[in-house]
């Protein structure tokens, strides 16, 4: 990760600094810490590499949505509420698309992770989520056993092929997912041969603005957003290496 190498850097290149190769580390781990936590440039690649917004009025009406997990804390207790993490959206957007008549039914793909600390999964979180904000809970389906994207999509193309909830075409289909994340979610829905609609949503671009700010002033967040395609590129690339894409 981004942030990792330039510790590595500039740990290195203090322990080494009386060599001349060890300064060079050091002036490499600042002048990379400074390029990955400028805003600007950070906020101009994620802009570009999300797909754009879509506007609620012109979605059609689909039979299902599909909505992927990973915005809870599911390692907090007591398991009487819905511990949200950033990505929020995935949930409350669904909701609003289903309030809207936009979907008729809610697919949440989601497993216990790698280290449960309870055993209700987090697709069952968000469904008891959106229960409490007022969609009927015979209009959920929960899929509990994914733990990555691939599975997401092994897993919930088994459930809309099933007798019980009959074939369902892909035309009638909207993934709902993060922004940053749609490329890889798609394309391992593709593989197991389905092509749904797509409803990007939890943007972290904004509209580029270049000012005195955005260009000067160091940012966490930029760090963070160069953390998030960092690890979103290596898991499009080993996907692909391994055949899930």
């Amino acid at each position: 990760m981004p942030f990792s190498i330039c510790l590595m850097l500039l740990l290195l290149g203090y322990i080494f600094n009386k060599k001349s190769w060890g300064k060079k580390l050091l002036l490499a781990g600042i002048v990379l810490l400074l390029f990955f936590s400028n805003s600007y440039l950070s906020n101009l690649l994620i802009y570009n590499w999300e797909p754009p917004t879509k506007d609620l009025s012109t979605l059609p009406v689909y039979e299902l949505g599909i909505v992927l997990t990973g915005v809870t804390h599911i390692d907090k207790l007591p398991k009487d509420r819905t511990y949200f993490a950033r990505g929020a959206d995935r949930a409350t957007h669904t909701v609003q698309l289903y309030k809207m008549g936009k979907i008729k039914k809610i697919l949440i793909s989601g497993g216990l992770g790698f280290n449960p600390v309870h055993p209700l999964s987090e697709a069952e979180s968000l469904r008891d989520f959106m229960v409490w904000a007022g969609v009927d809970k015979s209009d959920i389906i929960v899929e509990t056993k994914a733990s990555n994207t691939r599975e997401n999509a092994v897993f919930s193309e088994k459930i809309i092929t099933s007798k019980e909830v009959g074939l369902i075409q892909s035309n009638q289909l909207l993934l709902i997912t993060s922004a940053f994340h749609m490329k890889r979610a798609t394309a391992c829905f593709a593989k197991v041969g389905l092509h749904p609609d797509t409803f990007p949503v939890d943007f972290y671009g904004k509209i580029p603005r270049a000012n005195l700010r955005s260009i000067i002033q160091p940012s966490i967040d930029s760090i963070l957003i160069w953390h998030k395609l960092t690890k979103e590129w290596i898991g499009i690339a080993v996907y692909s290496l391994v055949g899930y894409i």
